[in-house]
């Protein structure tokens, strides 16, 4: 399973460094159960078809969407508007469109277009009941913590 979540840490690391302007570090992934409440704010959601089959969930709390907005669009940004949700919805674009690539050797895999999902204590449904899901969680300088999760069955 490493080698399917080192590709996803390296490139949360470099998006962050390179567009965010700010490093994060990774702390130990484990297993989440699919029925977990979690108290996140804000997910971007996007799901993996092709040879394996999943989704890779960016979640964190409202006050970390709307500092790296503001960085990525060099605005303000007070509650939950259009342009947060965009940005989300395009930070973890980058990060799964990238870490395909590092996966390329085990799979070929098309993603779908980011879904966001909002609401305090939201909670995302997942692809397949079988396949186990991962949460690398990041934390940043400031002591923001956000959680990527990663679910990839190969197919066939």
């Amino acid at each position: 399973m490493e080698k399917y979540i080192q590709p996803f840490v390296e490139v949360c690391e470099s998006v962050f460094r390179d567009f965010l302007q700010t490093e994060v570090r990774a702390d130990r992934p484990h297993f989440i159960d699919r029925s977990e409440a979690n108290n996140w704010d804000i997910s971007a959601v996007i799901g993996l078809t092709g040879e394996a089959r999943g989704a890779v969930v960016i979640s964190m709390k409202l006050n970390l969407a709307l500092s790296l907005t503001s960085t990525l669009t060099g605005q303000q940004h007070t509650g939950l508007d259009d342009e947060v949700v965009d940005a989300i919805g395009e930070v973890v674009n980058i990060i799964a469109g990238n870490a395909k690539r590092g996966l390329e050797e085990s799979f070929r895999l098309v993603i779908s277009l980011p879904t966001i999902v909002r609401g305090n204590n939201h909670s995302v449904i997942w692809p397949t009941e079988q396949t186990r899901i991962i949460c690398i969680p990041f934390r940043l300088p400031s002591g923001d913590t956000f959680c990527l999760s990663v679910a990839i069955e190969a197919v066939g």
